[in-house]
């Protein structure tokens, strides 16, 4: 992030923990229960989110010489990326053009080629129709026309996005906007891919991102957790488009403000919150990022599925470092286990309930109002959020 917007964001928080206030939205936002709730939302959501925009697959570290590969399911769409001979990422349906049977599970390394478990077909990292078992009996099939669908992908600020749909390819800063500059600063190529785990909380998958768009629950939900770590009630916000920055503030903040302003660095003092649209959560703090990719699962309102992504700076190279990360890991779980998505489930039943038709995100909640009304805008529902 760039040193004057640093500067300004650390000026805010001064103010704001000196007059006990915090970024404020412009008024109320009623929020229908029915969005958490209504099958026919979600077939809508899923029709103009997860396959329209592009998504936010992986880090590059995750897959950084020629034949590393990773497979993902999570949009519905089965996806093989892939880094070819030439270095660069290509993104494919994994979908064998002969039976449909996926050709690549999993993720691996120097990968040279792909074979169908089915029949044997082989494809190149290229996606490449290269070798046909008894090619007599397809003796008037075009190879050419028949190597894996190819998906519009672009790798960037060592970040990979794709399409879930055939068709011609996109530029990513069109969708991050603004954002993108903060993106660049960080340096993610040069991150460590620790571990993903998959994460499936009985929570409509709105109501999983809602849990990290404000920090005015932790002290009272996370009491016994992260309170003793993160304010609650304060944070700054900033709208990139569908986009948006949320920062908390840490409760070390006071060591930053002792620091001559020329040498202000808030990333030890704050936790970034990042929205990605339509479904990637990106979380910046001290030396780690994390990325929650959240998705509907399957046709069920009421349920969620997410790969929650944890990078570190540099490859662990000794025990100490591995359980350090190892525990790092491990908090992040049993927070959103223990206590976001425990809760978050109880509320999701609640919906169902004739308690309410709304619910309601406070002026002191911008960053809800600001990501649900980005979906209605996408959804063509209403004008996005300031």
């Amino acid at each position: 992030m760039e040193h004057a917007v640093q500067v300004g964001i650390a000026k805010k928080f001064i103010e704001y923990l000196e007059t006990d206030t915090t970024a404020m939205a412009p008024s109320l936002y009623r929020n229908p229960v029915r969005q958490y709730t209504c099958p026919d939302r979600l077939v809508r959501e899923k029709a103009a989110l997860f396959h329209h925009y592009p998504l936010h697959l992986g880090f590059s570290c995750e897959m950084p010489d020629p034949g590393d590969f990773k497979t993902d399911n999570f949009s519905g769409v089965p996806i093989l990326l892939v880094r070819g001979a030439d270095g660069n990422v290509g993104a494919f349906l994994n979908v064998c053009r002969h039976r449909g049977a996926p050709v690549a599970e999993g993720c691996g390394k120097g990968q040279r080629a792909f074979t169908c478990p089915y029949h044997a077909w082989v494809y190149g990292t290229d996606g490449s129709l290269q070798y046909i078992p008894g090619e007599a009996g397809f003796e008037a099939l075009d190879n050419a026309d028949h190597g894996l669908r190819r998906l519009p992908v672009q790798e960037k600020y060592g970040m990979i996005w794709a399409k879930t749909a055939p068709g011609p390819g996109f530029e990513i800063d069109d969708t991050l906007q603004g954002v993108a500059r903060d993106l660049a600063s960080y340096g993610f190529e040069n991150f460590h891919h620790f571990e993903t785990a998959e994460l499936r909380p009985k929570m409509n998958w709105k109501l999983v991102i809602d849990t990290f768009l404000e920090s005015y629950h932790i002290k009272v939900l996370h009491h016994a957790s992260i309170a003793s770590l993160i304010e609650s009630n304060i944070q700054t916000f900033d709208s990139f488009g569908l986009n948006h920055r949320g920062i908390y503030v840490r409760k070390n903040f006071d060591e930053l403000r002792a620091q001559p302003e020329s040498d202000w660095n808030i990333l030890p003092y704050t936790t970034m919150v990042y929205v990605l649209f339509p479904n990637t959560v990106l979380v910046v703090q001290q030396q780690q990022i994390e990325t929650w990719r959240v998705y509907p699962d399957g046709d069920d309102p009421n349920r969620a599925k997410m790969h929650l992504s944890l990078y570190a700076p540099e490859a662990p190279a000794t025990e100490s470092a591995v359980r350090h990360w190892r525990n790092n890991m491990d908090l992040l779980k049993r927070v959103v286990n223990e206590e976001d998505f425990t809760l978050g489930e109880k509320m999701q039943m609640g919906f169902h309930s004739p308690a309410q038709e709304h619910v309601t995100f406070g002026r002191n909640e911008p960053s809800l109002a600001h990501f649900h009304g980005s979906l209605d805008s996408a959804l063509g529902l209403r004008a996005a959020a300031e």
